[in-house]
């Protein structure tokens, strides 16, 4: 049976099925307060690993976190990411990994978060505009300053990891994942190899109706949704995934989690596995 929980870094304990924050709105009031209510909910449930960025809201899914959380329970990761950036002129987001606006970010969250040091910090998307050494040598320069605990990235490739892995310590990579879209199969690959944690973002995804149709029939055998089934196809994948599901509604929050207690029999996961074959 495959371990519910991962050390990420080697170190850092959390169960493996976590939450992703991105859904969550921070206004008008009446959304806040439901967004506020599915965080806590999400807690309450066991969940150990949140997923927040700086793009979402500028900031501002960072600080309802803060608000529905802080004081944070003893356990708990919230891991946010940096280096996208708006434009002053054109207000567009765009990738921005230039050290000062890396480490002003990483100011930003600190604030925002109400913590001194952030224990999982991801960079949003590597910039192609600004040498890698010097994206990543900021964030390392942060990590020695007391104020990043480990260093994550996100939508990379096996060369940028590679890349990367030669300046840093790489403790997770967030890439496009689920079971109906398995581009980055040689990323997951590279980190079950290396012990990195894997944090598939979209990790659930529609497809063509034949898969569809397959998923909910390996649903109904087993009396879960076909969303369940996907995410315990996802935690039974490798055991360095850990899924991200997000929802601003805490009925779907507690179908996601309830899937960490399904269990795929192997003739089931074979099936599901074809789907992810070429045609």
């Amino acid at each position: 049976m495959a371990s519910a929980t991962f050390l990420i870094g080697g170190d850092l304990s959390v169960q493996r099925l976590g939450f992703g924050a991105m859904h969550l709105p921070a206004e008008p009031a009446s959304d806040r307060r439901a967004s506020l209510a599915v965080a806590r909910r999400a807690v309450e449930l066991g969940v150990t690993l949140i997923d927040t960025a700086h793009l979402y809201g500028g900031g501002a899914n960072e600080e309802l976190l803060a608000e529905a959380l802080y004081p944070y329970p003893d356990g708990l990761l919230i891991t946010t990411k940096i280096g996208v950036a708006r434009s002053a002129s054109s207000g567009e987001w765009g990738l921005d990994g230039r050290p000062a606006v890396l480490r002003a970010q990483v100011e930003q969250a600190l604030r925002r978060l109400r913590v001194e040091r952030i224990e999982l910090l991801q960079l949003h998307r590597i910039d192609p505009t600004t040498p890698l050494a010097d994206q990543l040598g900021t964030l390392q320069d942060l990590q020695t300053e007391g104020k990043l605990g480990r260093i994550g990235l996100s939508e990379v490739t096996v060369t940028e990891l590679d890349q990367a892995r030669e300046i840093i310590n790489v403790a997770s990579v967030q890439n496009r994942y689920n079971l109906l879209d398995r581009e980055h199969e040689p990323v997951l690959a590279a980190c079950e190899a290396a012990g990195i944690a894997f944090l598939p973002w979209r990790p659930v995804a529609a497809g063509a109706s034949g898969a569809q149709a397959e998923i909910a029939a390996v649903a109904a055998e087993i009396g879960a949704t076909p969303t369940q089934v996907a995410l315990a196809w996802l935690l039974g994948r490798s055991p360095v995934i850990l899924p991200i599901p997000g929802t601003a509604r805490i009925d779907h929050l507690e179908e996601n989690l309830a899937a960490a207690d399904l269990r795929l029999a192997p003739a089931q996961r074979e099936r599901l596995d074809r789907l992810g074959e070429p045609v």
